[in-house]
Parts: C-alpha cells; sequence; structure tokens
C-alpha cells in the first residue's frame, strides 16, 4: 500500500519515508502492547510480517533510502532491519518514534482503541486511563523530522515507527487539527508514505 503527502510547502530539505512496521505478534493476538517494558524484547513481527516486509523489499516503489531510522520496538526494529539489510544501511534507534502509551490499556485486547480515538476526537490533550495525550505525540514525531532537517541535506530518510504515532504525524504535516488523526486512512501494516522531497 502506498501514500503520498505532497511537500506542503518548500522548505523540505529532505524527503521522508513514514513506514509502519510490519503485522507483528501483537497484531495476530489482537493485543495493545504500547509499554517499552514488554514491546522492547517481545511481540515482533508475524509469520505474515515477515511475508509483507520480503514483498514490499522485492517490490520497493518509492525513493531509495539513505538512512534508516526506527522504534526501538521489537516490530519496528526487526521492519528497520528488513529494509535496511536491502538497501545495505545500518539502521539507528530513535525513541521518540515509539508506539503511543497507551496506559492502563496495556495489554487489553485492541478493541479497546476506538473508545480512546473518540475522546482524542475531543480533545488532543486527554490522559484518560494515563495514556499519552496525542499532543504529546504530536510533538515528540514531529522534533524528530525537524531534528533531521537542521542536520542534514539532500537524504531520504526512512523512519519505522507505529499506527498512532504516524497518523498524528501526518496530522500535524497537513495542518489539520489533531483531534482528526483518525479522520484519515488507517496506515496498514508495512505500509509506506512519503513525504517531501
Amino acid at each position: 500500500m502506498s501514500n503520498t503527502l505532497h511537500a506542503l510547502s518548500d522548505h523540505w530539505r529532505n524527503r521522508y519515508l513514514l513506514m509502519r512496521h510490519g503485522h507483528s505478534q501483537a497484531n495476530e493476538q489482537g493485543m495493545i502492547v504500547s509499554s517499552p517494558e514488554r514491546g522492547i524484547e517481545n511481540f515482533g513481527l508475524s509469520e505474515l510480517g515477515e511475508q509483507q516486509l520480503a514483498q514490499r523489499v522485492a517490490d520497493w516503489q518509492w525513493s531509495t533510502p539513505t538512512r534508516v531510522v526506527h522504534s526501538d520496538f521489537l516490530r519496528t526494529t526487526q521492519t528497520a532491519a528488513r529494509v535496511a539489510a536491502a538497501f545495505q544501511l545500518t539502521p539507528r534507534v530513535d525513541t521518540r518514534l515509539r508506539e503511543r502509551h497507551f496506559g492502563e490499556l496495556e495489554g487489553q485486547g485492541d478493541d479497546r482503541y476506538p473508545s480512546i480515538w473518540a475522546l482524542d476526537a475531543q480533545n488532543s490533550e486527554h490522559q484518560r486511563h494515563q495514556v499519552e495525550a496525542v499532543s504529546a505525540v504530536a510533538k515528540r514525531m514531529r522534533a524528530v523530522i525537524d531534528d533531521w532537517e537542521q542536520q542534514v541535506s539532500g537524504e531520504t530518510i526512512l523512519l519505522v515507527s507505529h499506527g498512532d504515532p504516524l497518523q498524528i504525524l501526518l496530522t500535524v504535516l497537513a495542518n489539520k487539527p489533531l483531534t482528526q488523526h483518525r479522520d484519515q486512512l488507517a496506515l496498514v501494516p508495512a505500509s509506506v508514505t512519503q513525504i517531501g522531497g
């Protein structure tokens, strides 16, 4: 699956490929795994996820990445490693790309997501159930791009992260209210969205 968000201005110094990790064991089990304590060493890619990535790399249709940066969760680390290997790159970790923390819902069924998204649509600052606020996710995700924009130019940087953080980032980049982050097309596992450049 491919999504393209055209540069919103001429200020981009780099091109970014935003990639959601491949289908994971957490997806397979229908479970929320958002805490570093559980997500860094466990719940990596499922067999389907491995197949998705093999296909994604074989059929790569985006710009060739010059850097690969990823969340330190196992599912994103494994995704980044597969893509980086294909382009002879060394992936690096940025913890700001981590999954949104879902607080008290950790380990529960992923059928709990819609109740949080409904609250998000009312208030991007809410922290009900000790969930990380949309505004906080937006700030850390945007900071990743801002930092790369200051450090380098002319690069194609693959950022491997998670569904909610990436949708929130895309909402920020589109200058839309954060309360609308679930209004756009959901990012499926192993999808790539190109921005800038």
